[in-house]
């Protein structure tokens, strides 16, 4: 048996694949795909969601595919929507409150362990 971080990325992921996770009031995410090196993961809101002030040692790279979110980096906050995105060096405090329902596509390296 291989364990979390010895898992081969898949070539062709479908979205009828999916396993979805609540993580929260408002809040699912789906584990895309990952190796020992990267993680993609799908993060879905409803208006209101919270994804609480968090840091961890991962670098992390999101995408807002739809909705409307009031990021937190650091001490500074600002408004982003479909199309926009924000970087999240290791160890800066982090979170979103999601103002309009939506997605974000969230990337991690290396990959989040303590997703799987």
């Amino acid at each position: 048996m291989t364990t979390a971080t010895q898992q081969p990325p898949a070539s062709f992921i479908t979205e009828q694949d999916a396993v979805w996770t609540d993580v929260g009031p408002g809040m699912r995410r789906r584990i895309i795909s990952y190796d020992a090196q990267m993680m993609l993961v799908k993060v879905t809101f409803e208006t209101g969601g919270v994804g609480a002030l968090h840091h961890h040692v991962h670098v992390q790279q999101s995408y807002i595919q739809s909705g409307v979110f009031e990021v937190t980096l650091g001490e500074e906050k600002q408004v982003l929507r479909a199309g926009d995105a924000f970087y999240v060096p290791s160890d800066v405090w982090h979170g979103v409150v999601c103002l309009e329902a939506g997605v974000l596509l969230d990337a991690f390296s290396p990959m989040r362990e303590d997703f799987v």
